[in-house]
């Protein structure tokens, strides 16, 4: 049987997904379970790549199995969750004092617990779509997506203020440059406008129906007018490619790429010069 467009752009998905998996994991692998947001992004692509291969199968499989497009959507709808999880933890890694040690941990498990919270809202109200509180879950997901998208940005701004502050104080041996971390940060911010545009798009979707709901023959739901075209199950599949899936992609490449060539896992050492006094010199 022939896919439609929404399972095309799974079958993309599946088959984009499996190489960044491999790099993901590599970078995580290097890294180690101290820095949380590779790990995260490990999760996401596995999301990605199940997610896509259960919206194949549904459209493939026959007799319907209506539990492949539950699943398959609800991974899809909260995916997010795991992108805005990584940013937060890279985030934090920014956050690294000269002495190795990570600022305002009780802020960032508690904004890890909102992202959580928003998770299981979004999961919830997808798979228990026939429930008349479904769609008040999912919106109530969706905003809480939005606004820890917001806090992210605040935090990458207080941080782009601290910088000054991290490099005026460096030691002479830290666990990571600082010159490192604030590259760190500019890949966060590269990415963060791209994430926005992601962030909107969850909200936009969520809003634009009241119902979801999953048949043995199709999917449906009960559009809101104007913005039925951004509806993720039944809208336009060019809105849903370029405000969806190419925005991830994006944050993924950037996050990738900066785990890749910024040598976060190595000790920073000071130049020799730099070991004296400014006025002096060795003898």
């Amino acid at each position: 049987m022939s896919l439609d467009s929404q399972g095309i752009l799974a079958a993309v998905t599946l088959a984009i997904y499996f190489p960044i998996f491999f790099f993901s994991a590599r970078i995580a692998f290097r890294y180690g379970v101290g820095q949380k947001g590779w790990i995260i992004l490990v999760i996401f692509t596995l999301i990605r790549i199940i997610g896509g291969a259960l919206l194949v199968a549904a459209e493939e499989v026959r007799p319907v199995v209506t539990g492949l497009y539950i699943g398959g959507y609800a991974l899809e709808a909260s995916g997010l969750s795991p992108l805005l999880m990584s940013t937060l933890a890279l985030l934090q890694q920014t956050t690294q004092t000269p002495d190795g040690q990570l600022k305002y941990g009780g802020a960032f498990r508690l904004l890890h617990l909102l992202g959580m919270a928003a998770l299981v809202l979004t999961i919830v109200g997808i798979s228990q779509s026939s429930s008349s509180s479904a769609t008040t879950m999912r919106r109530a997901g969706v905003i809480l997506f939005a606004v820890l998208y917001i806090i992210i940005v605040l935090g990458a701004l207080v941080q782009w203020a601290s910088r000054q502050q991290v490099m005026k104080y460096r030691k002479q041996t830290a666990p990571v440059d600082p010159l490192l971390l604030k590259q760190l940060l500019i890949a966060i911010s590269v990415a963060l406008p791209f994430l926005a545009v992601r962030t909107l798009y969850s909200v936009l979707s969520t809003f634009s129906s009241s119902t979801f709901i999953t048949t043995d023959s199709t999917t449906t739901s009960t559009s809101n007018g104007a913005l039925a075209k951004f509806n993720m199950f039944t809208g336009e599949w060019q809105i849903f490619l370029a405000m969806d899936l190419l925005m991830e992609y994006i944050c993924v490449l950037v996050y990738i790429f900066a785990g890749s060539t910024l040598k976060l896992d190595q000790d920073y050492q000071l130049q020799d010069y730099e070991d004296y006094p400014l006025n002096s010199k060795p003898y």
